[in-house]
C-alpha cells in the first residue's frame, strides 16, 4: 500500500522552510509522498491576515511545481466547517482505502495533541512524524514523554528552520519582501499581486 504524510498547515504564505521540511521527511522516512494539505482555518488560529484559500493553494501549488514526491492538497476546502484533523483523517481512510496516512507535525503540537478533537482517533489509526520546534518565547516547556503516551509517534530530526509567515507577510507590506525565503515563483506573485499591501 501507498504510504502518504500529510502536512497540515496555513501556508499564509508557504516558504522555503515548508518546503524544505516537507522533503526532509519525505526522503528519510518510507513515505512515498507528503501531501501539503492547506487549511481552510485552523479552530485555534484568528482569521486575520489569511489569504483567500484559493489564494494559499495556489500558491503552495506554484512551490511544488517542480518537485517530486509533494503534492498540494485541498482536501479539506469541502469538508464541514469547523474541520477537524481527526474528521479530515478519517474522509481521507474511506476515500482512499489504498493508502496508509500518516501525519506530520511539530513537537509543540503533539505536546498538545491531548486537547484536539478526537485526537485518540489520530494516535490510534496514523503514524505520527514529530518534527523538532523551538519553543516560542514565554512558552512553558512541557517534558512529558509524548513517545511513551503515543507508540506510534516518530522523532524525525529535521534541520530546524523558524521562518516566521508573519515576518514574511510583513516585509511585503512594508515593500521589502523577502526574495531568499520563498521558491522564486511564490516570491514573483505575491510581488506582483501586492497580496500582503
Amino acid at each position: 500500500m501507498k504510504k502518504v504524510g500529510l502536512f497540515f498547515g496555513t501556508f499564509n504564505p508557504i516558504h522555503i522552510g515548508h518546503l524544505a521540511l516537507a522533503e526532509f521527511i519525505q526522503k528519510s522516512t518510507d513515505l512515498e509522498e507528503v501531501w501539503l494539505v492547506v487549511t481552510p482555518l485552523n479552530p485555534f488560529k484568528k482569521k486575520s491576515n489569511l489569504l483567500p484559500d484559493r489564494e494559499r493553494l495556489h500558491l503552495v501549488r506554484l512551490a511544488l511545481e517542480d518537485q517530486i514526491g509533494l503534492k498540494a492538497s485541498d482536501i479539506e476546502f469541502n469538508l464541514p466547517k469547523p474541520n477537524y484533523t481527526a474528521q479530515t483523517l478519517a474522509y481521507l481512510r474511506e476515500k482512499y482505502p489504498e493508502i496508509v496516512f500518516s501525519v506530520i507535525m511539530g513537537e509543540d503540537n503533539i505536546k498538545t495533541l491531548h486537547k484536539w478533537r478526537n485526537y485518540e482517533s489520530i494516535a490510534d489509526n496514523h503514524d505520527i512524524f514529530v518534527y523538532p520546534r523551538h519553543p516560542l518565547p514565554n512558552e512553558e516547556t512541557n517534558h512529558f514523554d509524548w513517545q511513551e503516551k503515543y507508540p506510534r509517534s516518530h522523532l524525525v530530526n529535521a534541520p530546524k528552520m523558524e521562518i516566521s509567515a508573519s515576518m514574511i507577510r510583513k516585509s511585503f507590506a512594508q515593500g521589502k519582501g523577502f526574495r531568499n525565503l520563498l521558491p522564486k515563483a511564490v516570491f514573483d506573485y505575491i510581488e506582483g499581486s501586492n497580496l500582503f499591501k
